[in-house]
């Protein structure tokens, strides 16, 4: 495996592009791309949420583009790209991007769901939930 497929992996406090990510896997040899958005919802567990802050470890990103090269070693990969942003996030806002192109569509779906999961519970990214009634709660990896 070639890690030049891994193309675009950030920790940022900034917004996500979605143009910047599709852009990122883009590939000529590629047949099918995935895009998985992941953005703030207002519920969590019957509670009403406010606003969530993401915060990540020093080694988030070392351990981001551990998951990546683990997909693309396990899969065809063409292109990879996995962003997640970290701060105070309101509700509607993205939190992670993650985008996969391999040469058919199924290999696609399958790679960018295995990078999406492990990143969520392998890098250590955590979620800092407001609810409306005062209370807050941490949630552990993403």
């Amino acid at each position: 495996m070639s890690t030049d497929v891994i193309r675009l992996l950030g920790i940022r406090e900034t917004p996500l592009s979605l143009d910047e990510v599709f852009a990122a896997v883009g590939d000529r040899t590629a047949g099918g791309t995935d895009l998985f958005v992941g953005t703030v919802r207002d519920h969590d567990g019957g509670k009403h949420v406010t606003k969530l802050e993401y915060s990540a470890h020093p080694s988030a990103e070392d351990e981001l583009r551990r998951v990546a090269e683990k997909v693309a070693a396990d899969f065809p990969v063409r292109a990879l790209a996995a962003v997640h942003r970290i701060g105070s996030l309101e509700i509607g806002d993205i939190a992670v991007i993650v985008a996969v192109s391999c040469p058919h569509r199924g290999e696609a779906f399958e790679a960018c769901r295995r990078l999406i999961d492990t990143l969520k519970h392998e890098v250590p990214i955590w979620k800092h939930q407001h609810f409306a009634d005062g209370t807050t709660e941490w949630v552990g990896a993403c």
